[in-house]
């Protein structure tokens, strides 16, 4: 997989959450939001309750709350979505200050900011406590075909070196006195996203030629295996098995 490669979102730490092997924390995430999706959008106790596992969890990894809440503004145009239903759904209306809104429409809304919500959180918790080299053998290790695999840790590691490639041709242009202020210079940048596509086709020829040259034939060597114990399962599996608990009562209840 290569080096390892630090992303913004991992959080650097030494706690419990950040030993367990990856592909256990893969599926607990997973089995977290499958369990979070099935629960009831009338049982508003479950979804409180399954805050209060997220806060314990980000507590055990040592995470704190201006982190996380920051990054769970990448959900903003979810919720501009889910503000709207309660206006454009059809069916029986309730006045709430002033405003005729969907009763339906409101109980979408909060299926979707509720569920959202929480998914997006198990997941920025995730990228926390697990750097992406890590997650590739993760998902490598559950039988990921190695094809996605592959594609994954391309895209990791040459979407900053395309990212530092339009930062150089930024500079070039501002260097050149160019300002981008209105549709007149949206050509410039049209030219510019051709020219950074062009070479970015061509950096990936060079890559590929590189690595047939030193005996590619379409798989990666596996450099490291990830095991997990019973006891690190177990570790893992308590967020995921709490959560089916909370959603078999709010069925029941």
């Amino acid at each position: 997989m290569g080096a390892g490669h630090a992303h913004r979102l991992y959080r650097h730490g030494r706690s419990p959450v950040h030993a367990l092997p990856p592909h256990a924390k893969l599926t607990a995430v997973l089995c977290f939001v499958v369990v979070v999706v099935s629960t009831p959008r009338e049982a508003l106790w479950a979804f409180a309750a399954y805050a209060v596992l997220l806060a314990t969890v980000a507590y055990a990894a040592r995470v704190p709350p201006p982190f996380l809440l920051k990054r769970l503004l990448i959900e903003i145009p979810f919720v501009g979505f889910a503000l709207l239903l309660p206006f454009v759904a059809q069916g029986e209306r309730v006045h709430v200050l002033g405003l005729s809104l969907s009763e339906s429409g409101l109980w979408g809304a909060w299926n979707v900011l509720a569920k959202g919500t929480l998914g997006v959180a198990a997941s920025v918790l995730l990228a926390a406590t697990t750097e992406l080299r890590e997650l590739l053998l993760g998902l490598q290790r559950l039988r990921l075909p190695p094809l996605l695999v592959q594609i994954a840790s391309f895209m990791i590691r040459y979407g900053d070196v395309i990212a530092d490639e339009m930062r150089r041709m930024r500079v070039a242009r501002e260097s050149r006195g160019f300002e981008a202020h209105g549709v007149r210079q949206w050509g410039v940048l049209a030219k510019s996203a051709g020219a950074l596509f062009i070479r970015s086709y061509e950096r990936g020829e060079r890559v590929h030629l590189a690595m047939v040259s030193r005996g590619y034939t379409g798989s990666m060597p596996v450099i490291d295996q990830v095991t997990a114990s019973r006891a690190q399962w177990s570790y893992a599996l308590a967020l995921p098995v709490t959560a089916l608990v909370v959603c078999l009562l709010g069925w029941t209840l």
